[in-house]
């Protein structure tokens, strides 16, 4: 893990529900559970006891942020891989949610039927990750192979008292005793899956929380959602690029999986610069078109879109990244997007260099963990009120909200790493960069959608909800949502941009 997945570093609220439990898992880090699920409040004892054997999702090693020296020469084929083994996590999932049946009649048969012939899969790709990293001069760790196994997550653990917060070895967040819901409580799709949405893979009720149930200044703001200190950068620069009008989409990440078609199966949200796919080279993407009014702004901006889950299909319902990989529902641009760079609390900001990558959050926290984990969901008009693991339910006439706030500490040498990770990190609890990183713009995003309507929560089950895109195995959770910005500033509007916030005025 890159040094960002600091305990202190990342400070997350989510609202406490009562019940929750948390399941430990080898391997692949910890999942949050929250067993209590909706189900047991129809369903009753004996559909809990059932049920209680059921594996909801798999759980298998990310990799990819395992792997922290990778030659550049290798990068590209390594990166093909790392998406074959996503695949083959997908494969496993739709193979798990068909076979329900089957798995009723023999409880071996998830371990001999799909994780077994996963792990093989897994330890042969593990492999060509090996192969090329030692052919391009570099050398592949000797335990590559201890990432295959992979393990099921049950629907539910009656009885399970693991309780404590998730405390990694490389100290990662400790969130008490609340957080995700893995639960059985969800729309039935026939197959008896229970992990709800019209695909079978989620949103569940217990996804969804009323924002007026949150409390207040229920999330501490250190990573520059706060106002900067007197002592620092005060000063603001906003780009203003659009909401997607062009309706940019596609379910590459070019920074993630380059080189790799439908790396991310899931669609994103592109404003700014209009040349972004798997296949753009940096020239591609700085000599692209660009939606940001000011044209010396050629970065790329992008996100998981929103779907709401009303029966109604999008354009890309049989399609790689949509339908094929559980990504129903209609898709619902943000209604406002506001890109905002900000200063440190505690010293002056230098330019971010041509090419920066930089990834927020983490697609695959669901399984992964906490530790990357990095967003925030409201309502407009009760933005006080923050939650990490639940999507709100806004009342009439207020609008959902995410907001992210990316690392803002560079390592003063690298436009990206081998896990898109360790050359960026958060600042310190007192706003100071460490190890000897240097302090650049912060970027915050803020997305409001005041084109969805409030989900209902009847019986237990959610009715029209809504969720971002997501691997298929994490079940749409919120928890996973997660940010991406490649820098394309011309140098001139760059250094414009650093002035203006070191000098502490408010630019655009």
């Amino acid at each position: 893990m890159g040094r960002n997945t600091r305990k202190r570093r990342m400070p997350l609220a989510t609202k406490v529900t009562a019940g929750a439990a948390a399941l430990a898992l080898g391997g692949g880090g910890l999942v949050w559970a929250n067993f209590y699920a909706s189900a047991h409040e129809d369903g009753g004892h004996n559909r809990t006891k059932s049920r209680g054997a059921r594996v909801a999702t798999i759980n298998c090693p990310d990799v990819g942020q395992k792997l922290t020296k990778v030659p550049r020469k290798a990068r590209r084929g390594v990166a093909k891989e790392l998406a074959r083994l996503d695949r083959q996590i997908t494969d496993a999932y739709t193979r798990l949610a068909e076979t329900r049946q089957a798995q009723a009649g023999d409880e071996s048969y998830v371990d001999n039927a799909i994780l077994g012939p996963l792990k093989s899969k897994r330890t042969a790709t593990l492999d060509r990750i090996g192969i090329n990293i030692n052919r391009a001069g570099g050398k592949a760790p000797r335990d590559l192979g201890r990432f295959a196994q992979c393990q099921g997550v049950p629907v539910e653990q009656p009885g399970n008292n693991g309780g404590g917060g998730q405390d990694q070895d490389n100290g990662g967040q400790d969130q008490g005793d609340g957080g995700q819901d893995q639960g059985d409580g969800g729309q039935d799709n026939g197959q008896g899956q229970d992990n709800g949405g019209q695909a079978g893979n989620g949103p569940v009720a217990d996804d969804f929380i009323d924002i007026e149930d949150v409390q207040p200044g229920s999330r501490n703001l250190p990573n520059g959602l706060a106002a900067n200190g007197d002592g620092g950068s005060t000063g603001t620069f906003t780009t203003d690029c659009g909401t997607n009008e062009n309706a940019l989409r596609n379910s590459d990440n070019v920074i993630a999986a380059p080189g790799v078609s439908n790396g991310a199966q899931h669609q994103h949200d592109y404003v700014g610069n209009q040349a972004n796919n798997a296949f753009a080279s940096d020239e591609d993407l700085a000599n692209g078109e660009t939606t940001c009014r000011n044209q010396g702004d050629r970065s790329t901006y992008f996100w998981p879109v929103l779907r709401i889950q009303d029966g109604t299909q999008d354009i890309d319902q049989g399609q790689p990244g949509g339908g094929q990989d559980g990504n129903v529902g209609k898709i619902v641009a943000p209604t406002e997007a506001e890109l905002k760079f900000v200063g440190n609390r505690t010293s002056d900001v230098v330019a971010m260099p041509r090419a920066l990558r930089i990834i927020t959050g983490d697609a695959k926290s669901f399984t992964n963990g906490l530790n990357n984990a990095n967003t925030s969901w409201s309502c407009t008009g009760f933005e006080d009120r923050q939650v990490t693991d639940k999507y709100p339910i806004c009342p009439d006439g207020s609008g959902v909200v995410r907001t992210t706030a990316f690392q803002s500490c560079w390592d003063g040498q690298n436009t990206d790493s081998a896990n898109h990770r360790t050359h960026m990190d958060f600042v310190e609890a007192d706003g100071s960069c460490s190890n000897g990183f240097q302090a650049v713009p912060q970027l915050q995003v803020r997305l409001v959608y005041d084109n969805i309507p409030a989900p209902r929560i009847e019986n237990g089950q959610v009715v029209n909800p809504f969720a971002l895109d997501s691997f298929p195995e994490q079940l749409h959770k919120p928890i996973t949502d997660h940010n991406d910005f490649i820098n394309f500033f011309d140098e001139d509007l760059m250094n414009e941009m650093v002035d203006c916030i070191n000098s502490g005025q408010d630019c655009q």
